[in-house]
């Protein structure tokens, strides 16, 4: 397939079981030591399987049954712009615990690209303009770094009661978007299997279909930028 490179801002290991017992996890798939415990058990082992996470039996599995479109849809009397800050908080939090815990996986050795399916690359657009090629790892610490710095500025994410949003307060939101799906898409593409692994393609099934739900309910990311991976959405979304 063509290389395509888009603007701005691992270890090979596959468990074939499908029978894994993800009670324990269900309850709270923010539980960090949980996540840090099965990462650090973490057994490699060579696979020569193909897009596993297009597979129907990995992606089915999910840690909840409540309808996404739901629990992504604008509450009665809520503030519009309040409901997608306080979402946005939420999805990079977890993105943040997703990428944490497969990290051991996602090196400059293992991912010397960031990159997606079909071989779109990412490259990073620092603050003079000037595009970076970097691995992955990078390019992700580079962008979830940048979030953080916007969510914890109280120009752009006011905390005090009374306090507005900013008038650019979407554009930010779709930035932030574009970034926490680039971190979620490579860790699909090339960490899926690891994540099987470790047990945890039920959490990130579950995280990247509600995020895809409330990006596509408020509008906040292209079709272009999603496009790469439109094959897994369909799957997720149907």
């Amino acid at each position: 397939m063509g290389r395509s490179v888009l603007d701005m801002g691992g270890c090979q290991s596959y468990s074939s079981s499908d029978e894994e017992d993800v009670s324990a996890l269900k309850a709270n798939y923010t539980n960090i030591s949980l996540f840090k415990v099965k990462n650090n058990s973490l057994h490699i082992i060579p696979s020569a399987e193909v897009k596993p996470y297009l597979k129907d039996h990995f992606l089915s599995r999910r840690i909840t049954d409540l309808d996404l479109l739901t629990l992504s849809a604008l509450p009665h009397g809520l503030d519009q712009q309040e409901w997608i800050a306080t979402n946005t908080v939420s999805f990079f939090q977890h993105t943040t615990l997703f990428f944490s815990a497969l990290s051991e996986c996602c090196s400059t050795t293992t991912c010397p690209a960031a990159k997606s399916t079909g071989n779109h690359l990412y490259e990073w657009t620092d603050d003079q303009g000037k595009k970076l090629k970097c691995s992955a790892p990078i390019y992700i610490d580079y962008a979830l770094s940048y979030i953080q710095e916007i969510l914890t500025d109280e120009r752009v994410f006011p905390t005090k009661a009374g306090s507005a949003f900013p008038s650019g307060f979407m554009f930010l939101i779709q930035k932030i978007f574009v970034m926490l799906f680039r971190t979620l898409a490579h860790l699909f593409s090339t960490h899926y299997q690891d994540a099987i692994t470790v047990e945890l393609h039920p959490h990130l099934n579950t995280l990247f279909t509600h995020f895809i739900t409330f990006s596509h309910m408020f509008r906040l990311l292209e079709p272009s930028e999603t496009a790469p991976i439109d094959e897994l959405i369909a799957v997720l979304t149907h």
